[in-house]
């Protein structure tokens, strides 16, 4: 049977004991990002990362399983009876050529770590170096889970569906960070809908071919996929409440070939984001009736194709143990370092490992930019120009404090969820 919880000042004074080490890791867990970076993998595809990955828990001490979920690991360590932990870090990375300009940039053609997965992971590796160092202090276990495919919403699910908890153990907690473009060294974590819920649709349009010249013998699919996505923009502003949060984004309109013919079809690439499930059937119900009601308008033939391409859901952070947690990193870092961000409308699939277990999770953002530059652009309000934001071609957080945050909070928000000696 678990001890009662310890007090986040308990917490504290065994991380600050844990973090006596960091100062000898953060060199090598510099370089260890900077390698990452260089050497990014898409989804389902992060081989090199995974083994670097095995590697390393392999030598702290932990017992390593790869392959879970297709290319996930799982590093555990197992310290007596008690509480189980489980740290999560995403290591996949994107199809986006990298702009940065730094000497550590991807080495691989059309592939960056535009989200920051490779912090991700590296803080995650530090802590466990740490926890494995300090395990005199503490009793229980710490699941060290480096998941795949996080961009395409699918690797949280696959390493469940591998039996992720029938084979390692169910968590009494969920723990996990995400860098973000605010001032490196404070970290935010919000109670309730924290990400929001995403859902990707591929729609295609069907008209009628023609020549140019002709346009009276076609049925124009682009001027059919144009008037489709001018009314899809009225759904936020005319059919969601004031009060409640969507976003609909057409991130993609395809359509012909050459200047002077007109093609059979057009093809349309949406993303939603909402935090309620009421909110998120209106905007799915309206997406679906405007464009099969723009489709008939035209005179098109044939009804358009609405096909479901991924799906996130929201992630809702336990409010007891967002408290707990960063009440212990609070004491460790400063409580001026630590805030409410509100809710984010990006999206994670970490929140599938609570759901299945009925776990509570509590997943924060810590910060990337550097602090300077961060405040003049606050102060001049052009954080949106001056500071890129996850998934740009120019995004790369500040090695340090960045890495130094991350490593703290994570090994800090553990020891606030494992028994303490």
């Amino acid at each position: 049977m678990s001890r009662p919880a310890p007090s986040a000042q308990a917490s504290a004074d065994a991380a600050r004991t844990a973090l006596r080490g960091l100062g000898a890791l953060r060199d090598d867990l510099a370089a260890l990002y900077r390698d990452l970076h260089a050497h990014p993998e898409l989804s389902f595809a992060e081989h090199r990362t995974a083994a670097e990955v095995a590697r390393r828990a392999g030598e702290f001490g932990y017992e390593v399983t790869t392959g879970v979920g297709r290319t996930g690991v799982v590093a555990a360590l197992r310290n007596g009876p008690g509480p189980t932990v489980l740290l999560r870090a995403d290591f996949d990375a994107l199809p986006v050529t990298e702009r940065t300009g730094l000497d550590y940039a991807s080495t691989t053609e059309g592939v960056m770590h535009a989200c920051g997965h490779d912090m991700h992971v590296s803080c995650l590796l530090g802590a466990l170096k740490l926890l494995a160092d300090a395990r005199e202090t503490w009793h229980g276990t710490v699941l060290g889970v480096f998941q795949p495919a996080e961009e395409l919403g699918q690797g949280a699910q696959a390493m469940i569906d591998d039996g992720l908890y029938e084979r390692f153990g169910t968590p009494d907690v969920v723990l996990g960070q995400h860098v973000g473009p605010f001032p490196a060294g404070t970290v935010g974590a919000h109670a309730g809908p924290a990400f929001a819920a995403s859902d990707s649709l591929k729609v295609v349009l069907h008209g009628k071919g023609a020549h140019g010249s002709r346009p009276e013998t076609s049925v124009d699919p682009v001027v059919m996929a144009a008037s489709t996505v001018l009314r899809l923009q009225t759904i936020v502003s005319r059919e969601i409440p004031g009060g409640e949060t969507a976003v609909v984004t057409v991130g993609a309109l395809n359509a012909g070939t050459k200047d002077n013919i007109i093609p059979d079809e057009a093809e349309l690439k949406l993303n939603i984001r909402t935090y309620s499930e009421d909110v998120r059937t209106r905007v799915l119900t309206a997406v679906e009736r405007i464009v099969r009601g723009e489709a008939a308008v035209a005179g098109a033939g044939r009804e358009p194709d609405i096909t479901e391409t991924g799906s996130f859901p929201v992630l809702v952070n336990d409010a007891g143990a967002v408290a707990r947690t960063m009440a212990a990193v609070g004491e460790v870092l400063g409580a001026d370092r630590v805030m409410d961000p509100g809710p984010v409308t990006g999206s994670e699939d970490v929140g599938l490992f609570g759901t299945h277990g009925e776990v509570p999770v509590c997943y924060w953002l810590f910060g990337g930019a550097d602090p300077a530059v961060f405040g003049a652009a606050l102060a001049a309000g052009t954080l949106d120009r001056d500071i890129p934001s996850n998934h740009s071609p120019f995004f790369a957080p500040l090695v340090e404090p960045t890495l130094t945050t991350g490593v703290t909070a994570l090994t800090t928000a553990a020891l606030a969820w494992l028994d303490l000696r």
